[in-house]
């Protein structure tokens, strides 16, 4: 190590400033009965630093809030407005191979949605059902000719 590295470590100039947090959605189960919850909870919402756009959905009792955030921040926020609240725990249900698993069905989940749990394996476009499917095509020419 040279004396010109050595005397640089001191003369570098360190930002205080902390990262910028990733562009992000978040979501959140809200239970909201009327116009007033709805409002409430987006006036809460808007307010914090960062936040770009922020969707509420009370047919689901949903909120979508895209920003600059963090996720625990907002859920924080939306719990202060005395709502029950959790993060978003229902995925669409074409993307789980087993939707009727114990713990996965969920009959007060929206329509076209199921529970996120560990035993949802999602789907994998390259499935073995595929490969199998084609060992026995015609146009393999190392296929199968049981026939």
């Amino acid at each position: 190590m040279g004396a010109l590295d050595y005397f640089s470590n001191f003369c570098t100039v360190t930002s205080t400033r902390g990262k910028r947090k990733p562009l992000q959605t978040v979501e959140i189960k809200v239970k909201m009965d009327c116009d007033g919850c709805e409002r409430r909870v987006k006036n809460a919402v808007t307010n914090i630093k960062g936040v770009k756009t922020v969707e509420v959905n009370r047919k689901q009792h949903r909120v979508t809030v895209s920003g600059f955030v963090d996720p625990n921040k907002v859920l924080k926020r939306v719990k202060s407005t005395g709502k029950r609240a959790e993060f978003w725990p229902y995925i669409p249900y074409n993307l789980v191979q087993h939707p009727y698993i114990s713990q996965v069905y969920d009959r007060r989940a929206p329509s076209g949605f199921v529970r996120n749990v560990t035993q949802a394996v999602p789907v994998m476009p390259n499935a073995a059902e595929e490969r199998i499917t084609y060992l026995f095509s015609d146009d393999n020419p190392n296929a199968c000719s049981v026939m």
